[in-house]
């Protein structure tokens, strides 16, 4: 994959001085985003230094100063913060990938969950932990809290929520066997070899977007990487991980 990825990007580079630019990334992206940046170094020569974390702790760094040239979000609401403080570039800003909201389960045998008002989620938990990231600050929580809230669940199976950093750590939680379930985003489960035992309906939440931008403090080269992100190559990439892929 990296080798088709870079063979159809050097075709689309152009020699420039080389640069060192910092991403901030949301945890999820990690997969494809390193295939991705990658490429761009040995196309181009740049560098590029790539941070994971939480959106909310990324976007909060950025906001006390941290040097980010880019900023790729798991959520709207974290740019769109940015913005308000005049802390990116307007121009350069734009939706990425999109994806989708699991229900994964430790056991790989367990049967498949309907997901509705009538869902007993404590039944299936039998006295474990449903996984979470952080429900007020992290994307991947948000979207969990808001689509339990809008099937009328949350409030049964709150005392029962395990939260964790990131989504990252969520998955983890569960593929220890820490938590019987957990929620986190289609494109982890596909990571870990996992079989989602739901799908929480697109209605049940927003859209999961995943805008970036440079920041007012970017190097002129992160515009670029955003360019370069932007490309059907690098769209395959992420396509291959189970991200959709936006015009």
């Amino acid at each position: 994959m990296r080798h088709f990825l870079l063979a159809g990007l050097l075709s689309l580079a152009s020699p420039i001085q080389a640069a060192e630019i910092t991403v901030f990334a949301a945890a999820s992206l990690k997969g494809p985003l390193d295939a991705v940046a990658e490429a761009w170094q040995a196309a181009t020569g740049n560098g590029v230094t790539i941070s994971y974390g939480g959106s909310s702790a990324l976007a909060k760094q950025i906001e006390q100063g941290a040097p980010a040239d880019v900023f790729l979000s798991a959520a709207e609401s974290w740019m769109d913060k940015l913005a308000e403080d005049k802390l990116i570039q307007e121009p350069t800003r734009r939706d990425f990938f999109g994806n989708a909201l699991v229900l994964i389960a430790a056991d790989p045998a367990a049967a498949p969950v309907t997901l509705d008002d009538k869902t007993d989620l404590n039944a299936l938990l039998a006295g474990g932990k449903l996984a979470m990231a952080l429900v007020d600050s992290v994307p991947a929580g948000q979207y969990g809290r808001e689509a339990l809230t809008a099937l009328g669940l949350w409030e049964g199976v709150a005392p029962n929520v395990a939260q964790a950093q990131d989504v990252k750590a969520t998955l983890t939680l569960v593929t220890s066997g820490e938590a019987p379930y957990g929620i986190v985003y289609a494109t982890d489960a596909k990571g870990a070899g996992l079989t989602p035992v739901a799908i929480f309906p697109k209605t049940s939440h927003k859209p999961i977007l995943y805008p970036g931008a440079a920041t007012v403090t970017a190097k002129p080269e992160a515009a670029a990487f955003l360019d370069f992100l932007a490309t059907p190559e690098a769209g395959q990439v992420f396509a291959e991980a189970g991200f959709a892929v936006l015009p």
